[in-house]
C-alpha cells in the first residue's frame, strides 16, 4: 500500500492528474517478486574499479575527496531529473529489501533500464519528458504554447531549464534556481578543492564551473576545461540530453572523478592531428563539412567515482565533450577513455558474447585493442560531421532539428564512423595491423553488446539499424548455426554507404528521413533476438563499486 500512495503523493504534488483519474492511475499494484528483483540486478556484474593513483602528488588527495563530495550532489539532482518524484519513492523503500533498494539506485528510479524503461515496482509509465516538464505535457501542447509565445523559444528549448506549469501557462525556471539546493554545496566543494589544488588548469576549471552554477553560462567553464591538463581530471555538470525523450532538448547533470593516465594519453595524443584529415575524408559532399577547433586533448583515465546522469543503468567506457557547438567550433572537443571501465567490459563482457554468436573462425579474432580503439573513435567522430546546418534559410543546429531522434541517430553514427575512420587510417599507415585484422569481428560483437541494453527502445534502434543494414548489403551474414560473420570483401563499402546515409540525415536535419530510416532497419530480426537469447548467462554490464573512493573518504 505504500507504493501506491507514494505514486498518488507525486500525481498530487504534480498538479497534472485530474482528481477523477488519479485513483485509475494509482491502483494498487504488487511490487516484482524478490526472485524477479533479484534476476534483474544479476544482469549488472558487480565489478571494482580501483584507480592507479601513483601519478597523483598526495597534495591532490584532498581535491579529489571534494570533488568526489560534489559528484555525490550530482546523484540527488539526477534523481529529480529522471523524475520528480523520485525522491518520495525512494523513501518508500526504506523497509524493502537491500535487492529492492539496489535495484532502483541502479535504475535511478523505479523504471528498468535494460527494459525499456517499463517500471518493475509500481505501475507508473515512465514519463518521456522524465522531471525536466510537467508529467502530463505533451509535444503538441508544448510546440503550440511556442507558436503563440516565441519569445519562450529559447528559454524553453535550452540545455539548462526545465518546464513547469505556473497557473494556466507555463514558465521555464533556470537550472540554477530549480536545483540551488544542490548546486550551491557544489560549488563550495569545487570552490574548495580549487583552493586545494596546486594545478592551475585545475584551479581555473572548477573556479568557472562553481560560477556556471549559479550563473547558468557553461561557456567559459567548458573553454577551461578543454585547457585542463592535471594528474586530476574531472567533469561536472549538465552534459548529455539523453533523459529527455520528448524533445532531447535538456542536460542531465552527471560527475566523473577520474585520475590521467599520463603515458597512455600521450601514446594516443597523435590521433586528434588527424581530425582535420578526418573531417575532409567523410563520404559526404564538401558543402556539408564542418570545420571545427582541432586542438582535441586525448585523455586516458582510471575512473575513482562518477555521479548523476553517468551512474544510472550501462555504464560508459568513453566520452566526448563539450557538446556545445560553439566550444567544438572554436576549441574542438576532449576525448576521454575510461581504462578501468573499458578492460572490465572487455573481460566480463565482450568476449563472452563473442564466444556465442560470432561465426566461429571469427571468435579468436577478437582483441582488446580494436575494442579500446573502436571506443576511441567513437568519441572521436562525436565531433566530425554535420553540427550546424542551415534548414530552409535557418542557421539551426541537427540537435535541435532531429529532437528526439537525434542521440538514436548521432550514437549510430559514431559507431558506423569510428569504423569508418579506422579502415582509412589504415589504409593510410596510421593503424596498427593487428586492430585492422581484428576490427571486424570485434565491431559485430561490440553490437551485440549494445543491443542487449535493449532492441525496441530508442538507442537500440540505432544498433538494431547497424545489423539491418549491413545484412541487407551483404557485409553481414548468419551462417547455419545461427551465428554472425563480417564479410570482409563487402564490410568496408557497406560500412561507407550506410555512414553516407546517416550524415545526410544530419546534415539536412531531417525529422521524417530519420524517423523513416529508424523504422525501416530499427526493428530486430527473428535471427537477431534469438542470438540474444543465447546470451542470457552473460552480464549485461557492470555494476561499478570504488574502492578508491573508498579509501578517500573513509
Amino acid at each position: 500500500m505504500k507504493q501506491a500512495l507514494a505514486i498518488t503523493c507525486i500525481l498530487l504534488l504534480a498538479g497534472c492528474v485530474p482528481p477523477a483519474e488519479q485513483a485509475a492511475d494509482t491502483k494498487e499494484t504488487d511490487m516484482s517478486s524478490e526472485a524477479d528483483i533479484a534476476r534483474r540486478l544479476a544482469r549488472f556484474a558487480p565489478t571494482e574499479l580501483s584507480a592507479d593513483l601513483s601519478g597523483v602528488p598526495e597534495g591532490e588527495r584532498e581535491v579529489l575527496r571534494e570533488l568526489i563530495a560534489a559528484g555525490r550532489l550530482m546523484d540527488e539532482i539526477f534523481l529529480r531529473q529522471v523524475h520528480v518524484g523520485n525522491p518520495e519513492l525512494r523513501a518508500g523503500l526504506a523497509d524493502s529489501s537491500e535487492t529492492m533498494q539496489t535495484y532502483f539506485d541502479v535504475s535511478v528510479g523505479p523504471w528498468d533500464r535494460l527494459d525499456e524503461m517499463e517500471p518493475f515496482m509500481g505501475n507508473l509509465d515512465h514519463p518521456p519528458g522524465a522531471g525536466y516538464y510537467p508529467i502530463d505535457l505533451t509535444k503538441e501542447e508544448f510546440e503550440t504554447w511556442l507558436e503563440t509565445h516565441p519569445e519562450d523559444r529559447e528559454a524553453f528549448t535550452g540545455l539548462f531549464s526545465v518546464v513547469q506549469r505556473k497557473g494556466e501557462g507555463l514558465i521555464a525556471v533556470p537550472y540554477s534556481e530549480a536545483y540551488r539546493e544542490w548546486l550551491e554545496p557544489a560549488a563550495a566543494h569545487l570552490r574548495r578543492a580549487a583552493d586545494l589544488t596546486s594545478n592551475d588548469s585545475l584551479a581555473t576549471f572548477l573556479s568557472s564551473r562553481a560560477d556556471a552554477f549559479s550563473s547558468d553560462d557553461y561557456y567559459k567553464s567548458d573553454v577551461d576545461w578543454m585547457d585542463l591538463d592535471s594528474p586530476v581530471e574531472v567533469t561536472i555538470g549538465p552534459y548529455e540530453t539523453y533523459e529527455d525523450g520528448l524533445f532531447g532538448y535538456k542536460a542531465a547533470f552527471e560527475a566523473f572523478v577520474t585520475v590521467n593516465v599520463p603515458e597512455e594519453s600521450a601514446a594516443l595524443d597523435r590521433y586528434k592531428s588527424h581530425l582535420p584529415w578526418l573531417e575532409s575524408n567523410l563520404p559526404i559532399s564538401d558543402k556539408y563539412k564542418n570545420e571545427r577547433g582541432t586542438d582535441s586533448p586525448i585523455r586516458v583515465v582510471d575512473e575513482v567515482f562518477v555521479g548523476g546522469d553517468s551512474k544510472a543503468g550501462v555504464q560508459t567506457l568513453a566520452f566526448n565533450l563539450p557538446n556545445d557547438e560553439k566550444v567544438r567550433e572554436e576549441k574542438g572537443s576532449k576525448k576521454v577513455m575510461l581504462r578501468n571501465v573499458l578492460r572490465a567490459k572487455f573481460e566480463k563482457i565482450l568476449v563472452p558474447i563473442a564466444e556465442r554468436v560470432l561465426a566461429k573462425d571469427q571468435i579468436d579474432d577478437v582483441s582488446f585493442d580494436a575494442f579500446f580503439m573502436e571506443s576511441l573513435q567513437h568519441e572521436l567522430s562525436h565531433g566530425l560531421g554535420p553540427g550546424k546546418i542551415t534548414v530552409d534559410g535557418r542557421e539551426t543546429e541537427v540537435r535541435l532539428e532531429l529532437k528526439e531522434l537525434y542521440s538514436t541517430l548521432e550514437e549510430a553514427k559514431a559507431d558506423v564512423m569510428g569504423v569508418y575512420n579506422i579502415l582509412a587510417l589504415a589504409i593510410k599507415g596510421e593503424m596498427p595491423a593487428k586492430v585492422r585484422d581484428t576490427l571486424e569481428a570485434t565491431y559485430v560483437a561490440g553490437l551485440f553488446r549494445s543491443a542487449r541494453f535493449g532492441v525496441h527502445e530508442a538507442h537500440g534502434q540505432g544498433v538494431v539499424s547497424q545489423f539491418n543494414y549491413l545484412l541487407e548489403k551483404g557485409a553481414l551474414e548468419v551462417d547455419g548455426e545461427g551465428r554472425f560473420r563480417a564479410v570482409s570483401d563487402k564490410f568496408p563499402q557497406g560500412i561507407e554507404n550506410l555512414l553516407n546515409e546517416m550524415l545526410m540525415l544530419q546534415a539536412r536535419g531531417d525529422y521524417a528521413a530519420t524517423s523513416a530510416f529508424l523504422a525501416e532497419y530499427g526493428h530486430p530480426s527473428p535471427e537477431l533476438l534469438k542470438a540474444i537469447d543465447r546470451l542470457v548467462d552473460v552480464p549485461v554490464d557492470i555494476r561499478p563499486i570504488y574502492p578508491t573512493a573508498d579509501e578517500l573518504t573513509g
